[in-house]
């Protein structure tokens, strides 16, 4: 069973950047209420997504410097990650079947790539 890892301005590269596989970042912060109702779910995309999607989490607050990095201006935003690029996000609390159907179509080209 799968969960989200967390991530920080010093392990990004090697965690989100370098990863073989695409990767869900969810940047959150503690005060923000949309961002503790979209952590479910993405704890549930971490599970039923396992090997073939990376979930991580970037606290904002203590990571600024990435969270700048990618022009995140307002949370949560999910980014998504594939080969060291953010090729797509979602900002705000979505319901699952938005964010998986937008997951799909990069995990899909991925494994097709492999």
């Amino acid at each position: 069973m799968s969960k989200p890892i967390t991530v920080t301005d010093s392990t990004f590269q090697k965690e989100v950047l370098e990863s073989p596989i695409p990767v869900l970042v969810d940047f959150w912060a503690p005060w923000c209420a949309p961002c503790r109702i979209i952590a479910p779910v993405v704890e549930e995309i971490a599970q039923e997504y396992s090997g073939l999607l990376k979930v991580a989490k970037l606290n904002t607050d203590e990571n600024p410097e990435t969270a700048m990095t990618y022009h995140i201006m307002g949370i949560p935003t999910l980014g998504i990650f594939v080969k060291g690029q953010m090729v797509d996000q979602i900002v705000g609390a979505y319901p699952k079947d938005f964010i998986v159907n937008k997951l799909n179509q990069y995990i899909q080209q991925a494994s097709m790539k492999n």
